[in-house]
């Protein structure tokens, strides 16, 4: 372009003809229409190609690693007013089967499938100077006598490893064409630019389309529907050569050899002169399909870019802006765009002025005198009306407040979050946290499928009468495939209204928000601060303000990989994604694992409206979660320390198996006795280390004893304690009986059942009241850890009186 368009510094963009891209929003592919489902328009009368779908991919993207940008939008002259969509797919051994699943979804939709012919590094990714690798030269021949300009191309440069039908026709008649020549090996680097610059050599030379010098043009997909103008046929593969590969220096000197196709060396010196310069572009009408030598795309985006900057400057208002973009549309594109895509489009270029530029200097609009509210120091200070209380406190989800959740995958975040929330529906304490009465709750959740949820909240142990209260005030969704954009938010609010018709809610709860993230038209991620915010306010506030302004909102969310010195040291530091999110909450939780070889979790607190908060050791002990007790926690030698406890628990269990194993062969022992035994076996140590284990053990109530040991052949012993004895011990193998009665034969091993326990207090003997149950020391079972409660498989539920 020269200087007729050197004041735009927008985002390049297509054309009105086969190059239109929109600036809509991204989908991903688990979120198409499956079989059976309704789409807003009719189905294609004819099929798609999915073998030449995979044909085109192998040639195009064969050698590449990466995403391939994909596009779809409607073609013009259906009378179908449908939003764009953009989404990227792997360039792998599933590429085809991805892109022919979303090209099935276009053609129901009535849209067109264009790809980017490269690949890029991460999703949102579609510029020139995101494309990484490119691997095939291609020239469009849409206009003027195709095949003569297809001969020339064969004559000097040979046979294409693919020769395309792109569907559309010239005003001759003929089908335009598209012809790839695929190197030896993908280009990258300086390499990319050198190909780009043969591909607008090639169109100069013998009359294609110049938009392919730029890396991000997209061109239509072989096997897909071309619907221009109300004609329906597919995209057709006509000439394919799989051996067909050429070098990248080769070609190019090929391309340099090459002469112009007579009356073609002066065509881009005229394209140029025909471009006026601003005043121009500002007044000169420009009509569909570039009959002014220059297209009603390139017009409007010039057009918008200087009104972006004269906002961008303060020279006009934002609605003065809008206003003179909407006067040009009217006025000089002949037709008109469509408001929703002169709209996305302004939004596109404007976010990326804002980038290159820097924050706008905006001129505001005259506004009531009261608009902005505004207080004194005074009336501040006099104010003494009593605060609102907190939805979640203390201070931690506020009216109006935002508090996000952080944690890494697998930490127990989900789980966490929805017993939070079955408590705050039930206006129950959790932990520290508490509600002031039971919460109209609405969980959108975007994660677990709907029988995975029901199984995850069946195995939640809560109190009976917290789930009678939260039944009916806590309103989840299954797993959605959709995103929180502008169609997504009318249908979460639609949502909402009908589970709380009486009564908005008072929580909103997002679950993650990757899942749902919409990063607005520019279609960047949610590492993009811009986009973090356009999600923040245009999403996320905006559904607040339709169903519950004073609604308190939940966002959980991942963090990323930091070491584990780094989230002690700022744990808000390991939010996923743009830091804009952490200027914009009013609380944070961040839920961490210490120590992965540990269940305890500390979950670390940040409040803007309050006081801070100590972190909290917190563990699920018997399907709930519990707060822990720090004072317990090592401070030093914390690796030797758990060694030292691995081995006191392994030696626990030991013991116990080897009373069960004996007893069950016909061996009973008392304490020293067990002990001389098995001195240094199975690396038990010594007598002492076994009688001072089996102690601590009588003291826990996991060894209880039995001084009379005539019923299985063992005199009655005089010592302090007795035979040892264990739950659910029983001796010798199983004895046959007769029931007297029925005559009914049993087998049956005898147990073994204790007479005397050892007194957790003082240590004496004392009698066992009834042998028949097995009786811990009162609050022995709520000191032990998760590894000693489920030491024992062979033993019964155990209980404390």
């Amino acid at each position: 372009m020269n200087s007729w368009g050197d004041f735009n510094d927008a985002v390049s963009l297509p054309d009105d003809g086969e190059r239109d891209l929109p600036a809509g929003g991204q989908i991903a592919l688990d979120r198409l229409p499956s079989a059976g489902q309704s789409m807003p328009h009719p189905g294609a009368a004819i099929a798609l190609d999915r073998e030449q779908i995979a044909a085109f991919l192998e040639v195009v993207f064969g050698y590449c690693d990466g995403l391939i940008p994909v596009r779809g939008f409607v073609d013009q002259g259906q009378g179908i007013d449908s939003r764009p969509h953009n989404i990227w797919i792997l360039a792998d051994q599933h590429a085809a089967e991805s892109l022919g699943t979303f090209a099935a979804w276009a053609a129901r939709d009535g849209s067109a499938v264009y790809v980017i012919p490269g690949t890029v590094a991460e999703h949102g990714q579609a510029r020139a100077e995101h494309v990484l690798q490119m691997q095939a030269a291609v020239v469009d021949l849409d206009t003027g006598d195709v095949e003569a300009k297809l001969a020339h191309l064969l004559q000097h440069l040979g046979a294409p490893t693919l020769l395309v039908e792109s569907g559309g026709r010239t005003a001759e008649g003929a089908a335009k064409l598209h012809a790839w020549w695929r190197l030896t090996e993908p280009a990258e680097g300086a390499d990319v630019a050198r190909l780009c610059a043969l591909r607008g050599e090639m169109a100069e030379k013998v009359g294609g389309d110049p938009h392919f010098r730029s890396a991000h043009q997209p061109i239509r997909v072989p096997g897909t529907i071309y619907r221009k103008g109300g004609v329906e046929r597919v995209v057709t593969i006509r000439h394919h050569d799989p051996r067909r590969e050429v070098d990248l220096g080769e070609f190019a000197e090929a391309v340099a050899a090459m002469p112009f196709l007579p009356a073609q060396e002066r065509a881009p010196a005229a394209a140029q002169s025909d471009r006026p310069g601003l005043d121009g572009v500002l007044t000169t009408p420009v009509r569909e399909g570039a009959q002014d030598g220059w297209t009603r795309f390139q017009g409007a985006s010039a057009a918008i870019g200087h009104f972006v900057r004269q906002v961008h400057e303060g020279r006009l208002t934002p609605d003065q802006g809008w206003e003179a973009i909407c006067g040009y549309n009217a006025a000089c594109l002949r037709p008109p765009w469509p408001l929703e895509r002169l709209k996305a489009e302004t939004d596109a270029i404007w976010a990326l002025h804002v980038d290159r530029n820097g924050p706008p200097l905006l001129r505001a609009d005259s506004a009531p005198p009261a608009a902005v509210p505004t207080h004194t120091l005074g009336a501040l200070l006099d104010d003494t009306s009593p605060m609102p209380d907190d939805l979640i406190g203390p201070r931690l989800l506020t009216p109006g407040g935002m508090l996000v959740l952080g944690g890494a995958p697998k930490v127990g975040k989900s789980d966490f979050l929805i017993s939070l929330l079955v408590h705050a529906a039930a206006g129950a304490p959790f932990l520290r946290f508490t509600a002031p009465r039971p919460l109209r709750v609405f969980y959108l959740q975007a994660e677990i499928q709907y029988h995975y949820l029901r199984e995850r909240l069946q195995q939640l142990h809560l109190d009976r009468d917290v789930v009678a209260r939260a039944r009916d005030t806590l309103v989840v969704t299954p797993k959605l495939r959709m995103l929180l954009d502008e169609q997504g938010v009318p249908l979460v609010a639609a949502a909402i209204s009908q589970a709380f018709p009486d009564a908005p809610p008072d929580v909103i709860c997002i679950d993650p928000i990757r899942n749902l993230f919409d990063g607005g038209p520019g279609g960047e991620g949610e590492n993009d601060n811009g986009a973090m915010l356009f999600f923040l306010q245009s999403r996320v506030e905006a559904l607040r303000d339709e169903v519950a302004p004073e609604a308190g909102i939940i966002l959980a969310h991942h963090t990323k990989k930091l070491s584990k010195q780094q989230v002690k040291d700022d744990p808000f530091l390991s939010l996923s994604g743009a830091s804009a999110l952490r200027g914009f909450y009013t609380s944070g939780m961040i839920l961490f694992r210490p120590d992965e070889e540990q269940t305890p979790r500390e979950l670390h607190l940040e409040l803007r409206n309050g006081p801070a908060l100590s972190p909290l050791l917190i563990d699920k002990v018997a399907g709930r979660w519990v707060e822990m007790d720090r004072r317990g926690e090592r401070l030093v030698r914390k690796d030797i320390g758990r060694k030292l406890d691995a081995e006191r628990l392994r030696k626990h269990d030991v013991i116990l198996g080897i009373l069960l194993d004996e007893a069950a062969e016909g061996r009973l022992y008392p304490m020293m006795q067990f002990a001389e035994v098995f001195e240094n076996k199975a690396g038990l140590g010594s007598k002492h280390t076994i009688r001072e284990r089996l102690s601590v053990l009588a003291t826990k109530g996991f060894v209880k004893f039995r001084r009379d040991g005539s019923d299985f052949g063992f005199p009655v012993v005089r010592s302090r304690f007795g035979y040892l004895c264990v739950e659910g011990m029983v001796f010798g193998s199983a004895v046959e009986t007769i029931d007297p009665t029925t005559g009914e034969i049993t087998s049956a091993a005898k147990p073994v059942l204790p007479s005397h326990f050892k007194c957790a207090q003082t240590g004496n003997a004392l009698d066992v009241e009834n042998p028949e149950v097995w009786v811990y020391p009162e609050g022995v079972l709520d000191d032990l850890t998760p590894e000693e409660l489920g030491l024992t498989p062979h033993s019964s539920r155990k209980t404390s009186p």
